[in-house]
């Protein structure tokens, strides 16, 4: 099952048209009537597509505009994107087992006037933590 988008064309193609599109791309498109969506009284063609070979939904949707390019005086006044299934699913996030490592931290708090620092150290554990204050004293 691929990428599902659907092109409304600014106008109805000839065959040739639709050949030409073809082999610029839309190969496994699907080439039916429409009406504009701002106008039902136009005439234009729809392209559906189920594409299987692109890698993601952005350049499935870019290739076929690309494709859309190749014939002159065409264009793309609508586009339809359906909700689409998830993409592949991720590998599970494997658990490695290890030992927990202790950060110690030393900050500078203030800096006493005779040049001597007040410093507090912090020990951080998984969720706990434990302050502890460490105050240098002038002599």
């Amino acid at each position: 099952m691929g990428y599902k988008f659907s092109l409304v064309l600014s106008r109805e193609i000839t065959d040739g048209e639709s050949i030409i599109l073809k082999e610029a791309g839309c190969s496994t498109a699907v080439f039916g009537i429409d009406s504009l969506p701002t106008n039902a009284d136009t005439t234009v063609t729809k392209m559906d597509f189920d594409d299987t070979i692109s890698p993601t939904l952005a350049e499935a949707i870019e290739s076929a505009l690309e494709a859309v390019k190749s014939v002159p005086d065409l264009s793309v006044p609508g586009l339809t994107v359906p909700a689409q299934p998830a993409g592949p699913v991720a590998e599970e996030s494997k658990v490695v087992a290890g030992e927990m490592i202790e950060e110690v931290a030393a900050e500078v708090v203030a800096e006493e006037p005779a040049g001597k620092a007040t410093v507090k150290k912090t020990t951080r554990r998984a969720s706990t933590r434990k302050k502890v204050e460490v105050s240098a004293e002038a002599d």
